[in-house]
């Protein structure tokens, strides 16, 4: 039950009236024992009444007065922050499928634990939320325009491919225009749904070098910026990550692939979302959990007033009974 707001507060004043009532009630019980007093002789009075009520009497009028608090709580109508779930809301998971992704760091592999994840993450979501899927390497390319249908986005993660290179501005704009895409097509008076970008990434951005190129992460995470849409970034991998690649003469080469998590944070901070480390399935999964909280459901002001309704039939009702019981009357 919660006192943190009031939709019609006046209903307030009904208090003094149960607290009129207490007092009228306690000056109703010491005039009748000064008139008893008063008009009878004590030494009658104990052999004609030798059993005085207990306090218990006075059992059936407390429960209703605090049952009348409760009822008048009620009608001034208290609020209270309510956790609802998102009816319309736009995700792009972007997922890095770069050949870094196949290092076994975190097993089976980056790429085989991030599918993994990212399956229970549309399984999580709430069913009110569109959500779309960008995988990238050297480009980047929409796999699923945001829809409800989970079943198209998790087959669309299991035949993700890796390839070559790491362009994340260029998937950053691409989820970028996916939302605007599904915002013209809803169209209406209405403002667009609420959206934001999940970006899974191991790697430090190869196309362009720059980040602040008109291309770059940075730079897309700017504009994620201006349009409203928060860029939640998850570091994906270990310090000491490894893949194994083979050049054109055939002489493969171990090539070390840590994790870049400044670029990834930046990125995060340039859009205005929030930055996440994984280096397990299992970490990985808690992130996503924490994202579907945070996209899923949205906190609103709504009523409060049941419990305090409940309440106070409650108590008006056992003070009912509770004098019928002890005093075969109502007070």
């Amino acid at each position: 039950m919660s006192l943190s707001g009031f939709s019609a507060p006046w209903w307030l004043l009904f208090l003094l009236v149960v607290v009129g009532l207490v007092v009228a009630y306690v000056w109703a019980q010491r005039r009748r024992v000064r008139n008893t007093l008063r008009f009878t002789n004590l030494e009658l009075l104990e052999r004609v009444a030798p059993a005085r009520p207990g306090r218990l009497r006075h059992l059936p009028t407390a429960l209703m007065l605090v049952g009348l608090l409760f009822l008048g709580i009620a009608l001034a109508g208290p609020t209270s922050d309510q956790r609802v779930p998102r009816n319309r809301a736009t995700v792009m998971l972007v997922v890095d499928v770069s050949l870094s992704m196949e290092a076994t760091d975190v097993e089976p592999t980056r790429l085989a634990a991030a599918q993994e994840a990212g399956k229970q993450f549309a399984d999580g979501l709430t069913p009110g939320i569109n959500l779309g899927l960008v995988a990238f390497a050297g480009t980047a390319s929409v796999l699923v325009s945001p829809t409800v249908d989970r079943d198209a986005t998790k087959s669309a993660i299991d035949r993700l491919q890796l390839a070559e290179r790491t362009a994340t501005g260029e998937a950053i704009f691409t989820a970028m225009q996916s939302i605007d895409t599904l915002a013209a097509v809803l169209g209406g008076s209405d403002a667009a749904p609420p959206a934001r970008i999940v970006l899974l990434s191991d790697g430090k951005q190869t196309v362009p070098d720059d980040p602040d190129d008109p291309r770059g992460g940075y730079t897309a995470a700017r504009e994620a910026e201006a349009k409203g849409i928060p860029i939640s970034t998850i570091s994906f991998g270990t310090s000491f990550g490894t893949v194994d690649i083979t050049d054109e003469q055939g002489d493969t080469q171990r090539v070390a692939v840590p994790v870049d998590d400044p670029s990834l944070e930046e990125i995060a901070n340039l859009s205005g979302g929030s930055f996440f480390t994984a280096s397990s399935l299992e970490e990985l999964t808690e992130v996503y959990d924490t994202l579907e909280e945070q996209i899923g459901f949205e906190t609103t002001r709504g009523d409060a007033s049941r419990p305090w309704l409940i309440a106070g039939v409650l108590f008006v009702t056992a003070g009912f009974v509770t004098a019928l019981s002890l005093r075969q009357r109502v007070p």
